[in-house]
């Protein structure tokens, strides 16, 4: 199957995710199950890599102002602008898809293979609704606030990382950080809203492969890979788009 057909069916399968449930207690149980394994189990991993990642990017900031045309309090502000724009959104989202979308696509690809999906078609439920309708949903609404979390951690590392290091004083980077704020602000609503396209796009996609996995356990393994790769994918070339529309 090429590309162009894949791109086919898996439009025809939205068509199907967003149908109405047939019983609301089921799918707010799976709902919220679903926001607890796929997104709060992720906040450890995305707040270690944001600490982290924000200690770096304001240290690589500081070791490279070597220009006395720059003010000091540029390491916060270009820290912050780094962290909202593409680091939190995009960098987050990729490592998500890849612990994310290959455990979706793993847990359908084998509800497939062991004729689980079969068994609900012919108890006339819709499968393809009842299976990635809750996981969609769940990271769609939820994972934002996650990717604010990472923000936070994020700028938090890095002023413990330049405050411990003696590269710059609390003051300075907090100056940073307060610099242009003013007309900066729409720069995290549109993070924001790359997060919910994102997150739908981790979800859908990984459900698509372990949904449509042909096979035994070798194959559950392959849909896994192809999840990752193809939201990967998807998720830079939707920011290029994004960016280009949005800030372009």
């Amino acid at each position: 199957m090429n590309l162009f057909e894949h791109i086919g069916r898996y439009f025809v399968m939205l068509k199907s995710v967003f149908a109405r449930p047939e019983k609301w207690k089921d799918f707010s149980k799976r709902f919220f199950s679903e926001v607890n394994e796929i997104v709060i189990k992720s906040i450890p991993l995305v707040a270690f890599l944001s600490f982290f990642m924000g200690a770096v990017i304001s240290l690589q900031t500081a070791a490279n102002m070597s220009s006395p045309l720059l003010p000091d309090y540029t390491i916060g502000y270009i820290t912050r602008q780094s962290t909202i724009l593409e680091f939190s959104p995009t960098i987050i989202s990729l490592i998500i898809a890849g612990k994310v979308g290959s455990n979706i696509a793993s847990e359908i690809g084998t509800m497939r293979v062991t004729e689980q999906i079969d068994a609900l078609e012919i108890m006339g439920v819709n499968s393809i609704g009842y299976l990635m309708l809750p996981k969609i949903l769940a990271t769609s609404i939820f994972f934002p606030f996650v990717i604010v979390i990472s923000m936070v951690l994020s700028i938090v590392g890095g002023w413990v990382a330049g405050v411990q290091s003696g590269l710059y004083s609390t003051q300075v980077y907090v100056l940073g950080l307060r610099a242009f704020w003013a007309t900066d602000q729409y720069y995290l609503y549109y993070a924001l809203l790359k997060t919910i396209i994102f997150a739908f796009l981790i979800t859908s996609i990984a459900s698509y492969y372990g949904y449509y996995t042909k096979g035994g356990a070798l194959e559950v393994g392959r849909s896994s890979t192809k999840a990752v790769v193809a939201s990967s994918v998807a998720i830079l070339l939707a920011n290029y788009v994004l960016t280009q529309l949005i800030l372009g």
